[in-house]
């Protein structure tokens, strides 16, 4: 019996690494021992966690600064402890967040064209963690609003215009959080814990709408992250240390819809997905390959298209969105592998003769712009994410100016203080005319003590000239 292959346009991706020249060089990754991705990029830069010693420093280089780079080359340092997750804001290409163990998440504005003098000054700092700080997570489509989570087992969201704690998930999660995932229009979110559990939590109303406990039955850290149908997907660990990747139905998570057994490697999975094509890219922290994946509707649901392999083992990765991505040459994802002293992009490209813009490659995609203000998001709206075009490429609008507006507690004070007043004008009114009596009263007093005072002058000059002669 012949085997059919199964037909789809991402059968034969192939992955490829730029040459030695484009590479980021002698670059020192850090060290931490935290599972994340230690890097993040968007269209205009590539930002690294970097080993520094006296607290916690991430590198920011634009996209064409590859080769060397100097020992010398400024950072931003502002935490006081090791940095260990960052994440670029998907509505503005010069606003990131990093989270520390510290205990603080800080919220940075790149200038344009890189930094040129070490940066320590945040634009704003979020204080409410007691603990370390391993994940941020910016919304998709609210402006201003990210997601942090900390080994204090606490979930916080913030409106970072004003840097105030809006939200605060407590006792939902009984030990250390390990991945938290928004969905596409960022109104629920998916977590992962150490307790073997994934949930969905609806933030505004702190409720949690699914649980699926062991959902991996291994004791290794679990990833969590929502598909553009509202799936689940996890990747995680069997009971006799193989590595899995489930898919689950939120509104029944008793069973997986599918759970894909891999390999025995101890590297955590971490699932990078892109929404518009469908296809999930898997990285093993310490592997040197990448798989990748098509999920469908139809069986078995997850599809295996291909891996990457490589000679060197990747420390952390970065993973790039579609808008900074090269239409022409039919580049549909591009990863920053970080190797122990640098940074290797990677392309992978669907293989077609054609010269012409692919529609099928590139479906519309989310945009930078926002869809909702924070305020509207607080207030219980959802929108999609606002898509556009890449036919003719990207073309970057000109950012937002960003502003963070700290809310001064003495305000309501005032505010009250005024509204008294307005209460009671009369009573304020005839106070002040008396008062303004009390003074002319006392301003023609002293008017008419000088003058005496003057007339005593005079006729004591006179006696004393009298005296002199």
């Amino acid at each position: 019996m012949k085997r059919v292959v199964r037909c789809s346009k991402f059968r034969h991706v192939f992955g490829q690494p730029v040459k030695n020249d484009q590479c980021y060089d002698d670059i020192r990754v850090s060290r931490v021992t935290w599972d994340s991705a230690l890097c993040t990029v968007n269209p205009k830069f590539v930002a690294i966690i970097v080993e520094a010693s006296g607290g916690g420093a991430f590198l920011v280089l634009p996209l064409h600064k590859s080769g060397r780079i100097d020992k010398a080359y400024p950072t931003v340092c502002g935490h006081k402890g090791p940095v260990l997750d960052i994440e670029w804001c998907p509505h503005n290409d010069q606003v990131i967040a990093s989270g520390s163990e510290d205990c603080t998440v800080m919220v940075w504005l790149i200038p344009e064209n890189g930094l040129v003098t070490p940066m320590a000054e945040p634009v704003g700092v979020l204080e409410g963690h007691s603990k370390r700080v391993g994940i941020v997570a910016w919304h998709p489509t609210a402006h201003n609003v990210l997601l942090s989570a900390g080994c204090d087992n606490q979930i916080i969201i913030w409106n970072v215009g004003t840097c105030e704690a809006m939200i605060t998930l407590e006792d939902m999660h009984p030990d250390i959080i390990y991945s938290a995932c928004w969905n596409r229009n960022g109104s629920l979110i998916v977590t992962s814990c150490k307790d073997k559990a994934v949930r969905v939590i609806d933030p505004r109303k702190e409720t949690i709408i699914a649980e699926k406990e062991k959902a991996h039955e291994g004791a290794r850290p679990m990833r969590a992250i929502f598909l553009a149908d509202g799936n689940v997907l996890t990747t995680g660990f069997s009971r006799m240390s193989e590595r899995q990747l489930a898919l689950w139905n939120p509104s029944n998570m008793e069973e997986a819809i599918t759970v894909h057994e891999m390999d025995t490697s101890n590297g955590v999975l971490l699932p990078f997905y892109d929404a518009d094509t469908n296809v999930v890219y898997l990285c093993g922290k310490g592997d040197s390959s990448i798989r990748y994946f098509e999920i469908t509707d139809e069986c078995p649901y997850v599809h295996y298209l291909n891996t990457f392999g490589s000679k060197e083992p990747q420390r952390g990765m970065g993973y790039m969105p579609k808008r900074g991505l090269d239409v022409n040459k039919c580049e549909i994802a591009r990863f920053y592998k970080l190797h122990e002293r640098k940074c290797e992009p990677i392309v992978m490209t669907v293989p077609r003769k054609s010269d012409l813009f692919q529609d099928d490659l590139y479906p519309d995609t989310a945009g930078p712009e926002p869809a909702l203000e924070a305020e509207e998001w607080f207030d219980g709206k959802n929108g999609d994410p606002i898509l556009i075009s890449l036919k003719n490429g990207y073309v970057p609008v000109k950012n937002r100016e960003f502003k963070v507006v700290k809310k001064n507690i003495l305000d309501s004070k005032v505010t009250k203080n005024s509204e008294n007043s307005k209460k009671k004008p009369e009573l304020t009114n005839s106070k002040s005319e008396a008062k303004l009596e009390e003074i002319l009263k006392e301003i023609k007093s002293l008017k008419d003590l000088v003058s005496s005072q003057e007339k005593r002058i005079i006729t004591l000059e006179e006696q004393m000239s009298k005296i002199a002669i």
